[in-house]
């Protein structure tokens, strides 16, 4: 565990943007029963946490994808984290909404694209990866556009989400991911060690787990 993850970890416990709770498991939109879950829009609340999000995500960039030259946000929450990366690295930036707007010039993309983009796209919560990588292939769409790879805060680190990835030749990156929380959420004693085994089996099989 990087000192980095450890550090956000920690954050996202103590602002209870990660809500842990293993005996009422909370429901996603996608029907899943939960014992975690994830609001990152939490973090725009709290300038130290926003600010440190912000510049990791930046040096991911700079350390991994050295040639952006344009940021892409993921609607909605992947937006306003794209914003502050783009403002510090002096970038461009666009965002990708989920579908066509409803009215107007009716784009999914909003914002201009440079000529000859390579773009890191930003994420707030990877999943199973499949909105994040629709926003890819939007963006793939538009002639000239190459994508480098994506950042994102945090990563349940699904096998699905992995295969994805991989099948989309998208690398992905983030600051912090479940393993690492789950460590130092047992550490400050945030959860049991006796819930170890069960929020183990509920990430390697998330669509069928249950709560006991």
């Amino acid at each position: 565990m990087s000192n980095n993850s450890s550090v956000l970890a920690e954050y996202l416990l103590q602002i209870k943007a990660i809500q842990l709770n293993v005996q009422s498991p909370f429901t996603w939109a996608s029907g899943w029963k939960s014992p975690i879950y994830c609001d990152n829009r939490i973090l725009l609340s709290y300038p130290e946490v926003r600010s440190f999000i912000k510049h990791e995500l930046s040096l991911i960039i700079k350390e991994k994808f050295p040639s952006t030259n344009c940021i892409a946000g993921v609607a909605t929450a992947g937006i306003p984290h794209a914003t502050l990366v783009a403002d510090l690295l002096d970038l461009p930036m666009v965002y990708v909404r989920n579908k066509p707007k409803g009215h107007g010039m009716q784009n999914t993309i909003e914002g201009r694209i440079p000529k000859d983009a390579k773009i890191v796209v930003i994420e707030d919560v990877v999943s199973t990866g499949k909105s994040s990588l629709k926003a890819v292939d939007d963006l793939r769409e538009v002639e000239g556009v190459e994508i480098l790879g994506m950042a994102a805060i945090y990563t349940y680190g699904f096998e699905l989400a992995k295969e994805r990835f991989n099948e989309k030749e998208v690398p992905l990156f983030t600051i912090t991911n479940y393993t690492d929380l789950i460590s130092v959420a047992v550490k400050s004693g945030y959860v049991s060690k006796d819930h170890i085994e069960t929020l183990s089996k509920w990430r390697h099989n998330p669509e069928i787990w249950e709560s006991k």
